[in-house]
C-alpha cells in the first residue's frame, strides 16, 4: 500500500464512529422485504430474555464472533433481534417502562452496543413489543431499527440464510 493509500484507509477507519451516527439518526422501520443477506456469514442472535447477565454473555459472544472475522462487516453481518424482555436493553431511558425500577447497568451496555454498530451489529427491535408495552419508540438508541415483529424478523432472516444464535 503506497502512502496516499494509507492515509486514506486511516481517514476512512477514523470516520466510522462519525458515519455510523450519521447513517442511523432516529429509529428507522424496516420491512421483512428491507431485510437480505450483506456478507459471506449472515447470523441473527434472538433477545427476549431481560436477565442483565444473559444479554452482556451474547454480547461478549458477538464480540468474539466478529473477532475471528478480523471485525469486518463485509465478512460478517450481525443482527440482533430484540422482543419482549430483551427491548429494555436497546433504551435510552426506562421510565414509564415495565422495567423502570430494576437496576441496570445501561451506560455500559449502551457503550457495548455502540462499539458493536461500528462494526455493523444492527438491533432490531419488535414494534409489537414497542406498541403492546406502550413504549416510547424515541427512547431507543439512534442505531436502532423496528421491526413489524421480532419472531417474524427471526423467521424472515433465517429464510433468507441467515444461522439462528440464542445464548442460554
Amino acid at each position: 500500500m503506497d502512502r496516499r493509500g494509507f492515509f486514506a484507509f486511516l481517514g476512512l477507519l477514523g470516520s466510522m464512529p462519525i458515519l455510523s451516527k450519521f447513517a442511523y439518526g432516529r429509529s428507522k422501520k424496516l420491512g421483512f422485504s428491507d431485510l437480505k443477506r450483506e456478507a459471506e456469514i449472515n447470523v441473527v442472535y434472538h433477545a427476549d430474555f431481560g436477565e442483565e447477565k444473559r444479554f452482556k454473555t451474547m454480547l461478549r459472544n458477538i464480540r468474539n464472533h466478529l473477532s475471528v472475522y478480523d471485525n469486518d462487516p463485509t465478512k460478517v453481518k450481525i443482527v440482533i433481534v430484540a422482543h419482549g424482555a430483551g427491548v429494555k436493553f436497546f433504551m435510552k431511558d426506562l421510565t414509564g417502562s415495565p422495567w423502570e425500577k430494576e437496576n441496570i447497568d445501561t451506560k455500559a451496555i449502551e457503550q457495548e452496543l455502540r462499539d458493536l454498530n461500528i462494526y455493523g451489529v444492527e438491533p432490531l427491535i419488535c414494534e409489537i413489543t414497542i406498541k403492546r408495552l406502550k413504549l416510547d419508540a424515541e427512547k431507543l438508541y439512534d442505531f436502532c431499527k423496528l421491526v413489524p415483529s421480532g419472531v417474524g424478523a427471526i423467521g424472515e432472516l433465517q429464510a433468507k440464510g441467515y444461522a439462528y444464535i440464542k445464548v442460554q
